[in-house]
């Protein structure tokens, strides 16, 4: 199994990026997938997650009204769309696969938010 995230990039505040996690080797339709952010010097913290379908999607308070995570089961990918950024957003951020007692982590990609 892999994951693969891309999109990350140095950008000022306000602007915006949207990362991508690709994923291989598991039935990407059949997991739950999750976006998760690490600071320096801090845990990691859930961002955003959506079901298998895509139906249903949830944001951690930090993201509401400007992250938007997808999903894309014919290509396998799963997005986060990130708007209005702020030097706070500053991580390296993660995208996770569950289903039951599975779970996958992708090696993350770095978003820095700074003028």
């Amino acid at each position: 199994v892999q994951l693969v995230e891309s999109g990350g990039g140095l950008v000022q505040p306000g602007g915006s990026l949207r990362l991508s996690c690709g994923a291989s080797g598991l039935t990407f339709s059949s997991y739950f997938m999750r976006w998760y952010r690490q600071a320096p010097g801090k845990e990691r913290e859930l961002v955003a997650s959506i079901t298998s379908t895509g139906r249903s999607t949830d944001y951690a308070d930090s993201g509401k009204g400007r992250f938007t995570i997808s999903r894309d089961n014919a290509k396998n990918t799963v997005y986060l769309q990130m708007n209005r950024l702020k030097p706070e957003d500053t991580a390296i951020y993660y995208c996770g696969a569950f289903l039951g007692s599975r779970n996958y982590w992708g090696q993350g990609t770095q978003v820095t938010v700074s003028s």
